[in-house]
């Protein structure tokens, strides 16, 4: 029985030393639902329809 318990304050030391070590990386606040969900990031900028892409690149830099 005292193995037992041992074990788990080994385990418990252990789980707690890897959360701490996370920082920022690990999220403990439950699910996430809604805008706040996504990573991905922003998409690039598109030019005008009609418009070749040397064109708007030129325009762009003026």
């Amino acid at each position: 029985m005292w193995k037992i318990v041992v074990g788990f304050v080994i385990f418990a030391a252990i789980a707690l030393y890897v959360i701490s070590m996370g920082g920022d990386k690990i999220d403990m606040s439950g699910e996430k639902h809604g805008g706040d969900t996504t990573h991905a990031p922003a998409p690039a900028a598109t030019p005008a329809p009609g418009a070749s892409a040397p064109a708007a690149a030129a325009s762009a830099a003026k």
